[in-house]
């Protein structure tokens, strides 16, 4: 059985004073997963507003997609096919054993 869905990620930018804010939301068949993002413009910086735009946004849908991996090793685990161990490398910081 062949199943189509679509997804649809906003990305709303604001910008006053040299700090940029984000937020990314994604919207999915079952609800909705809001991140947030900021960049700041150093004084020392040439004031290029896309390079704070593109900044600010990605961090915005970094969030997003962390909570995404959240949300599905969450639903792994509810059907018993989470991972038994500490999480494996792949997405967020690498794991390191103490």
């Amino acid at each position: 059985m062949t199943r189509t869905l679509q997804w649809n990620v906003d990305v709303a930018l604001v910008e006053d004073e040299g700090t940029t804010k984000a937020r990314a939301r994604l919207r999915t068949d079952t609800g909705t997963i809001t991140g947030y993002g900021t960049a700041h413009l150093s004084p020392q910086d040439v004031d290029v507003p896309k390079i704070g735009e593109e900044l600010a946004a990605a961090r915005a849908m970094h969030s997003v997609v962390r909570q995404l991996m959240r949300a599905a090793d969450r639903d792994l685990q509810a059907v018993g096919a989470g991972p038994s161990g500490p999480p494996e490398p792949g997405y967020g910081w690498p794991y390191s054993a103490p």
